[in-house]
C-alpha cells in the first residue's frame, strides 16, 4: 500500500462510508471512553490516565532510562518529559543523569511514588468488569489488537521508507 495505489477504485468499493464505519473511529471511541472510565479511580492517586501509565511501567520495571520508558509506552520524549516532570513535581518520581551515559536521563521512583503501587495496580481491576468481557475474551480482544497494531507498524514502515 502506498498513498498512489490507495484510491476508492483499488479499495473495491467495499470501503466505509460513514465515520461509524470506521474501525479506527471504533478504537478512538473506545480509547476515550477508557479514559473516562478511569478518571474518577486515577483522582484519588492525583494521575491522569497518561501519567498513570508511566508509573505503571515505572512499578514493573523501576530505574529506567527516559527512552526505555518512551519505547514501552509508545510515546517521544518531548511528549514523556513533561509527564515525568510533573511527576517529578508531586514527587513520585526522581529524574538523574546516568553515571556511565550522561546522555541519559534515568527516571526512579521515590518512596512515595512506590507506596502508590498497590493501590494503582488495583486499578485496572476495578475497570474490568465494567468492560463487560471476561478474562478469555479480555486475551482475546488484546491479542487481536496486537495483531492490528503490527500490521499498522509494518504498513507505515513501507509508506516512509
Amino acid at each position: 500500500m502506498t498513498p498512489s495505489t490507495c484510491s476508492p477504485e483499488s479499495a473495491g468499493g467495499s470501503s466505509p462510508r460513514t465515520l461509524g464505519d470506521l474501525l479506527c473511529f471504533s478504537i478512538y471511541s473506545a480509547n476515550h471512553a477508557f479514559n473516562r472510565a478511569y478518571k474518577p479511580l486515577l483522582e484519588g492517586l492525583g494521575l491522569t490516565y497518561p501519567q498513570f501509565l508511566v508509573m505503571m511501567v515505572l512499578w514493573e520495571e523501576d530505574d529506567q532510562t527516559v527512552g526505555g520508558l518512551g519505547q514501552r509506552l509508545g510515546l517521544e520524549s518531548n511528549t514523556l518529559t513533561p509527564l515525568v516532570k510533573r511527576l517529578e513535581a508531586m514527587e513520585l518520581v526522581a529524574r538523574r543523569r546516568d553515571a556511565a551515559d550522561e546522555r541519559q536521563v534515568r527516571v526512579k521512583l521515590t518512596d512515595k511514588g512506590a507506596d502508590m503501587r498497590k493501590a494503582g495496580q488495583a486499578i485496572p481491576e476495578c475497570l474490568g468488569g465494567a468492560a463487560g468481557l471476561d478474562l478469555a475474551e479480555i486475551r482475546d480482544l488484546k491479542r487481536r489488537l496486537g495483531d492490528l497494531q503490527q500490521a499498522l507498524e509494518k504498513a507505515t514502515a513501507s509508506l516512509t521508507a
